[in-house]
């Protein structure tokens, strides 16, 4: 029998310049009276969190603030903001204010400050045991200072283990963010390049969930057994056609001129629509390939990033695979892949079939300065076995692919993925 039920979740939303400064308000309503909010040291420098902390102080509600949260977080760096939060707990609320390191970061700490056991007690098999919680987590709100990585919206908490070498993560309902607060005034600091990685994670979140495996060919499922990603459905095609249809008309604007404002509210829009997309039907090909990619950086180092670690960002290790992922799931549903590269580039003069998409994408990150392939961030030929075995540790990425997809897809997808131009 086949699946005949979807399901949508997300979290209260508030969007529009200025959101971030009625924080106060939004924690009153959760009575809180003592909250943790986390950031990173780039965010940090921007002022930003601190502007939040004194108007919430000023409010009456205490305030501590963790700011070492790292960016594409780590086993250890989330163990260090775990301990933190245990060790200075316990709070009523959490704050998040950064991009999806920060975030993602938050809902560790309020996991694990709500729940016994240690991270990988709850880390997705089969690296971890995939526990879920057994108590209630308090309420977090998510503020994003990037437009691109939705974690205001979804239920996953990504992380590196470092030990493995292996980019996994963290994913059960109730790390949903209790409140995403949209200030698209937060993202006027985002330079060019993180605008760029950042803008491409949008992309893939709306694409890969419109291709996703529709909802009713999967088979039945009891209720206990559903997953927050459970296909492409209805109301998530909806929010990703107009995250594409918005990033046609301003990626390239706010890479370029991040000073329009216009751009940056219809990039955090974007941002807002496709993570409610893509935070229900899934994600696939793409982001299982982007976690060995980051998880195996050696000496990679991003302009306009911090220079202390190597990194591949994770808008970045998204995108260089997706022009061949998706040529390899074209067969499976040719009218959503087409669809996708009309919306993307409505003016594109391109025939119709599984070039059409891969030609946009490719053509639009050379535009936004994004690496040329895999070589570029370091990786050759002889590191795709390497890089296969990781992407199949994804399986419950993998799971949502329109096609099967085994270790021989692949490999054809690595290698394509090597250079694009």
């Amino acid at each position: 029998m086949q699946e005949q039920i979807f399901t949508y979740g997300a979290p209260a939303l508030k969007f529009g310049f200025g959101a971030s400064m009625e924080i106060a308000h939004d924690l009153a309503q959760f009575e809180a009276r003592r909250v943790l909010l986390i950031t990173d040291p780039g965010v940090a420098a921007t002022g930003h969190p601190a502007r939040i902390a004194d108007a919430v102080q000023g409010a009456g509600i205490e305030v501590e603030i963790f700011d070492r949260a790292q960016v594409e977080p780590t086993d250890v760096s989330l163990a260090e903001a775990v301990e933190f939060g245990r060790s200075t707990g316990p709070y009523d609320a959490y704050l998040a204010v950064g991009g999806g390191s920060a975030i993602d970061t938050a809902k560790a700490v309020n996991l694990l400050g709500t729940n016994e056991g240690e991270l990988l007690d709850y880390i997705n098999a089969p690296i971890g045991q995939a526990r879920a919680p057994q108590r209630p987590l308090k309420p977090l709100i998510a503020i994003p200072t990037t437009t691109g990585t939705g974690s205001e919206s979804t239920t996953i908490c990504v992380l590196d283990v470092l030990a493995l070498k292996v980019k996994t993560g963290i994913s059960h309902a109730r790390l949903r963010p209790t409140m995403a607060v949209v200030d698209p005034e937060l993202t006027l600091t985002q330079p060019a390049m993180v605008t760029a990685a950042s803008g491409m994670d949008i992309l893939c979140h709306a694409v890969e969930s419109y291709t996703a495996r529709w909802f009713a060919e999967f088979p039945a499922k009891q209720a206990a057994d559903r997953v927050p990603y459970c296909g492409a459905n209805p109301i998530a095609d909806m929010w990703a056609e107009r995250a594409m249809t918005l990033l046609a008309s301003s990626f390239r604007v706010a890479v370029r001129d991040g000073d329009s404002r216009e751009a940056r509210h219809e990039m955090a829009l974007a941002a807002t629509f496709a993570g409610m997309g893509f935070g229900n039907a899934g994600v696939h090909i793409p982001h299982a390939c982007a976690y060995p990619i980051a998880g195996r950086v050696r000496d990679y180092r991003p302009p306009q990033y911090p220079d202390a670690e190597p990194i591949v960002p994770h808008g970045i290790a998204v995108s260089l695979t997706a022009p061949e992922a998706f040529r390899y799931t074209f067969d499976a549903a040719p009218e959503r892949h087409l669809r996708a590269a009309r919306l993307l580039a409505p003016a594109f003069d391109g025939a119709d079939g599984p070039d059409l998409l891969p030609t946009v994408l490719r053509e639009l990150m050379r535009d936004i300065g994004l690496p040329n392939g895999l070589a570029e961030v370091g990786y050759r030929a002889d590191d795709v076995d390497d890089l296969v075995a990781g992407a199949l540790q994804q399986q419950r990425l993998l799971a949502t692919a329109p096609r099967d997809v085994d270790a021989e897809a692949l490999v054809t997808v690595f290698e394509g993925s090597l250079e694009h131009w």
